[in-house]
């Protein structure tokens, strides 16, 4: 097949040569991650860093998965019990968190539950955390608004003010609800994310293969009503990260639901996010900004390369484009080890520096965030062997 190339983000390295940059960024992270665990591991690291340092806090924020997912992460990486103990301890924490509905009226329950209790499912094969996983499902469907075809990111269903809001994140949330129909049987759950998905492709993702950060939806009619922003810098252009939850989401909701059309819309908003890198690859925090001297994310980076070794994974086997999004995954994480990880020695915590947490409110600007410091580890696992998601 014919396919124009997007331009190169940096020069490759060797095969050998990565192999070692990959191998030893694993060894440091594993040893950052270690250092923290007293600190959190009946606590949880706040969303995103302060000056390099995140502030303690209990189980009640919406990125608390990615910890005790970076916590699993690294136990596979080094089979330290040590690693397998606190993301145990972490598992119990989200276990209790639903059973007193802690934070739960939202749909980041995939983020949550998903890191947390499938993991040590899939790893473990503990029955507690897969039940208090199929209860997240729960929760998560309860938010279906079956008319408008979604599922309701945030507030109270019954506001005017947020009913009918869908946000290109919740990609990302919604392999709870395939697992949980794989689990259960249920086909209530794969209903309701195959639903959600086909909307997202149709209203979320612009003709230019850009993206919404949000859209809302009439949730009596049905009918689109409008795409906005929440954390991008204007309506109409598109948020680096949000881009990359659908570069990262598409494919993965494939591996469950075998639509090979979300391949081909992954792709297309790949070439997007590619297109618009600065010349040393790493995106900045929208992708309306393409210049060295604007604020990047390195956590949206992390995503995308995620994201490109999922969609290379599930392209054919003869598809040029394989080869391409592989190339370019490794060309971005080369450049995340070499000026954005942080080293063995540095005093402060986290794994990967330069990220945005939330630019319009100034909060966490060239800082450390969580989902950062996972996805960055979670792509050093996908570029060291061959790994099946918690996802």
């Amino acid at each position: 097949m014919s396919y124009d190339t997007p331009k190169p983000v940096v020069a490759r390295e060797t095969p050998s040569a990565l192999k070692r940059k990959i191998n030893n960024a694993i060894s440091v992270a594993c040893a950052r991650l270690k250092r923290q665990l007293g600190k959190f591991t009946t606590e949880f690291p706040a969303p995103s860093s302060i000056q390099g340092t995140y502030a303690v806090m209990d189980n009640s924020e919406w990125t608390n998965g990615f910890w005790t997912g970076t916590l699993w992460l690294a136990y596979e990486f080094s089979g330290d019990e040590a690693f397998f103990r606190a993301a145990e301890t972490q598992v119990k924490s989200f276990i209790q968190r639903l059973d007193h509905r802690i934070n739960t009226n939202h749909h980041d329950l995939g983020f949550l539950y998903s890191l947390s209790c499938v993991a040590s499912w899939k790893l473990t094969g503990d029955a507690l955390a897969r039940q208090s996983a199929i209860n997240a499902a729960d929760l998560l469907l309860n938010r279906y608004l079956p008319v408008a075809g979604i599922i309701q990111a945030w507030g109270n269903l019954n506001d005017p003010a947020e009913s009918g809001r869908m946000i290109i994140d919740c990609n990302l949330n919604l392999p709870l609800l395939y697992w949980a129909s794989e689990q259960t049987g249920d086909p209530a759950y794969r209903n309701a994310a195959d639903s959600h998905i086909q909307q997202a492709a149709k209203y979320i993702v612009r003709e230019d293969y850009s993206t919404f950060h949000t859209f809302y939806m009439d949730p009596i009619t049905g009918s689109p009503q409008r795409g906005s922003t929440h954390q991008g810098f204007s309506d109409t252009s598109c948020w680096s990260r949000g881009q990359a939850w659908g570069i990262y989401g598409f494919p993965l909701v494939f591996r469950y639901n075998g639509d090979s059309s979300l391949i081909e819309l992954s792709t297309r908003l790949a070439d997007y996010f590619l297109e618009r890198l600065p010349s040393d690859g790493v995106c900045c925090w929208d992708l309306i900004f393409t210049d060295n001297e604007t604020e990047r994310d390195t956590s949206a980076a992390a995503i995308a390369v995620c994201g490109l070794l999922e969609i290379a994974r599930q392209l054919p086997a003869l598809d040029e484009r394989r080869s391409v999004y592989e190339n370019q995954a490794e060309a971005i994480i080369s450049v995340l080890i070499d000026k954005y990880a942080l080293t063995e020695a540095d005093p402060t915590e986290g794994l990967l520096e330069g990220a945005v947490y939330h630019m319009p409110k100034g909060i966490g600007v060239n800082e450390r965030c969580l989902w950062g410091d996972y996805f960055y580890l979670e792509a050093l696992m996908r570029l060291s062997r061959t790994w099946e998601p918690y996802w």
